[in-house]
């Protein structure tokens, strides 16, 4: 199959897959005699696992040591697991970075009159003034 026929069954998009084949992550595939690309379903699913990779946050790092554990079917599962719960460690860190910050703009939102005078305690914040929200 092509690249867009590849790109409709991995759900990664050609682009992507260029991408991915330009950094090392996916092996060149086979070409055509016109150079074109050529894969097939082992291809197909490396893509599909990528996909997923990504989709759950992984980053092409982690991705790309995944990859390589998957790949090695004497590998250990503990360093896959070692893998994912550094990862699962540094998303409960943004999910409480965005907790915090909602509710920071919560605070401000609710300071804010929102009438038409131009005394806006969010601006105020923003440029680090925060007259009449300081101590919040």
């Amino acid at each position: 199959m092509n690249i867009g026929q590849a790109a409709d069954a991995s759900g990664v998009s050609a682009k992507m897959i260029r991408y991915y084949e330009q950094i090392g992550l996916i092996r060149p595939p086979t070409r055509t005699d016109s150079n074109y690309r050529v894969y097939g379903s082992d291809e197909v699913h490396v893509l599909r696992f990528i996909r997923r990779s990504r989709t759950l946050g992984f980053s092409i790092e982690e991705t790309s040591a995944l990859l390589a554990l998957w790949q090695d079917k004497t590998r250990a599962s503990g360093e896959v697991r070692d893998i994912a719960s550094e990862h699962i460690s540094a998303l409960e860190t943004k999910i409480a970075e965005l907790e915090s910050m909602v509710g920071t703009l919560k605070h401000l939102v609710h300071c804010c009159q929102g009438d038409n005078r131009p005394d806006c305690p969010i601006l105020d914040d923003l440029a680090g003034t925060h007259s009449k929200t300081k101590g919040h």
